[in-house]
């Protein structure tokens, strides 16, 4: 949830205006809007690259995933960690732009330990993929850009961790 709608739903729990202080903190949200965009843009325009260079290294890393007996063993199974690689990249984003963890934690980390577990994929490994996903991201994006987009992977690992 953005802190727009924070601020907005707090207040009205408490039938009141909106302090001074969170009217700052809704112009410091809207203040960094443009380099919010500008990271999702990015983030989303290269996703094939960041998954393709994240999966590149996860295996170099772990060639045990990807030799016979593997979890990553063979196209399909292949083919659905990128998928995921993918798809925890666009959680990314979604944090990114609300400018909160909110929607990573509602949308992609409850149950997927459970559910990982379930499937017999090594939590471990996942936790690996996003480290190379976080590290190939990173990589495109400048400094500023990076350190704002940072917390939002770290947010995973230290969530699947």
């Amino acid at each position: 949830m953005s802190v727009v709608s924070q601020v907005i739903l707090q207040a009205d729990d408490e039938l009141r205006y909106p302090s001074s202080g969170e009217l700052k903190s809704i112009k410091e949200f809207l203040n960094t809007g443009s380099q919010r965009m500008r990271i999702a843009e990015t983030l989303a325009e290269n996703e094939k690259k960041i998954v393709e260079q994240a999966s590149k290294e996860l295996w170099k890393r772990r060639p045990d995933f990807i030799a016979p007996g593997g979890n990553a063993y063979g196209s399909r199974q292949r083919s659905l960690c990128i998928r995921d690689y993918g798809w925890y990249l666009r959680l990314i984003t979604y944090g990114i732009l609300a400018g909160d963890k909110g929607p990573i934690e509602k949308i992609g980390l409850i149950g997927v330990r459970e559910m990982y577990n379930a499937l017999n994929v090594p939590v471990p490994g996942m936790v690996e993929a996003i480290r190379c996903l976080k590290e190939a991201s990173l990589g495109l994006l400048s400094t500023d850009d990076a350190k704002e987009a940072e917390p939002y992977f770290d947010y995973i690992i230290q969530s699947m961790s």
